[in-house]
């Protein structure tokens, strides 16, 4: 395809500077190391992939509960991933597999954000700026320490982006696929990306005289599909579907305020460098105004320098537009894959108005310097340096995995001193940690990897909690009588809790107390010729 490419979508050739190379290398290696200094700082819903790759590993097959065949992982491809270090080490340190897999992930995205600003600027400085903010980004360290697939599928968002800028198609659209494979709303900068190299395409062959399929990529696109066609297929022969069951059950469950989405998407947009810790809410007033103009700005200079790096750029706005209209609940993690495009055209931008002001080179590179240094500045106070839980090693300061903790607790307890195993039946609104360390079967309230859960929602708003976007519905837990039941307070305050059928049928084995989803944690357990006292959990 790189032959039917118009010169005017070609990059000029730049004889690459063996200074940027070793910038390249330093960037790589400062992301490296600092995500493995914070080490495993694991997240909920990492666990869930964890036990499907277990269970993989362990011959149960591509499932959460043995015998019950339900997608309820987003990301397949890391899945798999996860599977096959557990298979090859005989170890099942998945948190530390996982680590390791996105800190190699980072590093390499970090080098090719930077190579693209170099391409884009032919500015060194400008490309070990860029790498240098992706490899200590508080948002990527604590996805990548959590456990999630995140790190993995920004790196294939970068490297088919790097792989269309360079007129590498073949390369890009493997790397799409990959990244259509690693998480399904990967598909919005694919579709934007195949958009653009379909409109590029068709402008490289104007000539009325062109036959139709030289001006199409069909080609290419039917490798994509080729390339997706074998999981989709199996999905839809082993589990009856070809989407997670998490993408409907998260939209039942939860109770989402209007424009909820689209304000947490206006507040990252307005604070990318996590100037909120340093300024609070005045940053978002400033940001709001002053990011989005430079992006803007960004943007424009991308179009007329490197049209082909304007899917990249172009990506954060229709990201945050698509899921601002859907408006499902946004958990942390799906802020992350805005921020590579948004920071290459902020910094486009900012590079551009600089060189624009200021005439010397040097100068021009001084000021840029120091506009960075104090970008960095703001995401290292966004860092603990010991940090009220988990290891005591320097971390992100959003990297909170407290409930976390606790659920292993309860899990491992459940699983040894209770005598809790595979056939035991435990209910649960979080069912990462607690499902992965107990090993029971799990009947999930939420529904991620229960069916049967969808049909008592959605749930009466009595039994919500003021603030909270959750509770769970008795009638659920009646039906299905799980042994055991392990809740956070807020989701049954105004249900359950209250419910004398359910304070008959259910004893209360075990309280944490927390600061965080109302009173603390409870563990219930099925009323039987036992009789269990309330007891802390030491």
């Amino acid at each position: 395809m790189a032959a039917d490419v118009s010169p005017s979508q070609r990059l000029p050739v730049l004889p690459v500077p063996r200074t940027l190379v070793w910038v390249v290398l330093a960037v790589a290696a400062v992301a490296f190391v600092a995500r493995l200094v914070p080490e495993p700082r694991t997240i909920d819903d990492a666990f869930i992939t964890f036990r499907y790759s277990r269970n993989l590993v362990e011959g149960s097959g591509f499932v959460y509960n043995p015998g019950e065949r339900i997608l309820g992982t987003t990301t397949p491809l890391y899945t798999l991933l996860m599977a096959a270090f557990g298979f090859v080490s005989g170890s099942e340190n998945y948190p530390w597999f996982a680590l390791i897999v996105n800190s190699l992930a980072d590093a390499a995205t970090s080098g090719l954000l930077a190579l693209m600003a170099w391409r884009l600027s032919g500015r060194v400085a400008l490309a070990g700026l860029m790498g240098v903010l992706w490899a200590i980004n508080p948002v990527s360290v604590t996805f990548a320490v959590g456990g999630m697939e995140t790190s993995v599928a920004i790196l294939w968002m970068a490297a088919a982006t790097y792989a269309y800028l360079t007129c590498r198609e073949r390369w890009m659209i493997m790397l799409a696929a990959l990244g259509a494979l690693t998480r399904i709303d990967a598909l919005i900068w694919v579709g934007l990306l195949l958009l653009h190299h379909a409109i590029t395409c068709w402008r490289a062959h104007p000539a009325p005289g062109r036959h139709l399929t030289r001006r199409v990529p069909w080609k290419l696109w039917t490798l994509f599909v080729a390339l997706l066609l074998p999981w989709f297929a199996f999905s839809w022969l082993y589990f009856g579907q070809v989407l997670p069951r998490s993408l409907f059950a998260k939209r039942m469950a939860y109770d989402v305020a209007d424009l909820q989405a689209l304000t947490r998407f206006m507040q990252q947009i307005a604070t990318p460098f996590s100037e909120h810790e340093t300024f609070g809410v005045p940053a978002i007033a400033v940001g709001i105004v002053l990011y989005p103009g430079l992006a803007m700005i960004g943007l424009l200079t991308a179009a007329k320098r490197a049209p082909r790096l304007v899917p990249f750029v172009a990506y954060p706005w229709l990201y945050s537009a698509i899921f601002s209209l859907a408006n499902p609940l946004i958990f942390r993690w799906y802020l992350a894959p805005l921020l590579p495009g948004y920071y290459l055209a902020i910094l486009t931008g900012l590079w551009a108005l600089v060189a624009a002001s200021v005439r010397s080179p040097r100068r021009a590179a001084g000021v840029l310097t120091g506009l960075g240094a104090l970008l960095v500045l703001f995401l290292f106070n966004a860092w603990v340096l010991h940090p009220d839980h988990g290891p005591d090693r320097p971390a992100p300061g959003m990297a909170w995995h407290k409930i976390e903790l606790l659920y292993q607790q309860v899990g491992e307890r459940l699983r040894d001193k209770y005598g809790v195993s595979r056939s035991t039946l435990v209910g649960a609104g979080d069912i990462g940690a607690l499902g992965y360390f107990s090993r029971a079967r799990i009947l999930d309230t939420v529904g991620l990897v229960s069916p049967e859960a969808a049909a008592y929602y959605p749930v009466d708003r009595s039994l919500f909690m003021p603030g909270m976007n959750y509770a769970v519905p008795p009638q659920l837990v009646y039906d299905q009588r799980p042994e055991y039941l392990v809740l956070m307070e807020a989701f049954i305050r105004h249900g359950l809790a209250r419910d004398e059928r359910f304070l008959t049928q259910y004893e209360q084995m075990l309280f944490i107390p927390t600061d965080f989803y109302g009173t603390g944690m409870l563990v219930y357990r099925l009323r039987s010729a036992h009789s269990f006292a309330a007891i802390p959990l030491q």
